[in-house]
């Protein structure tokens, strides 16, 4: 079974879309799965949920569990499915629920401020 690491992040982070701050933690989750690159999971208290929209995207990791996705909408665009969440996450990884990460993308930046 893939090795799973959750601990607190350290510092400030930040995610942005379109030019927009959606939400910046200090106490965002940093995942780290076998060889995969590390994942910021943000507390949604710190996200600004109004410019998300859940989809029906559901994606499965045998690992973590269920994932619902969400399209970020702002004034100057729409990035579909641009974050996810596990709403229900297996009981080794129940530190992640109630918290949201983002895919890495040209229009999205999550990063240590």
């Amino acid at each position: 079974m893939t090795k799973i690491t959750i601990r607190k992040a350290p510092g400030k982070w930040s995610v942005r879309s379109g030019g927009a701050i959606l939400g910046e933690s200090t106490n965002a989750l940093e995942l780290l799965e076998g060889d995969l690159d590390p994942v910021i999971y943000f507390p949604r208290n710190d996200i600004a949920m109004a410019f998300l929209d859940q989809t029906d995207k559901v994606t499965h990791c045998p690992h973590k569990g269920n994932a619902a996705h969400f399209s970020i909408v702002n004034k100057s665009s729409v990035t579909e499915n641009a974050a996810w969440s596990y709403e229900s996450p297996i009981p080794e990884v129940a530190d992640i629920k109630g918290y949201i990460a983002f895919y890495r993308h040209d229009s999205v930046k999550v990063e240590q401020i």
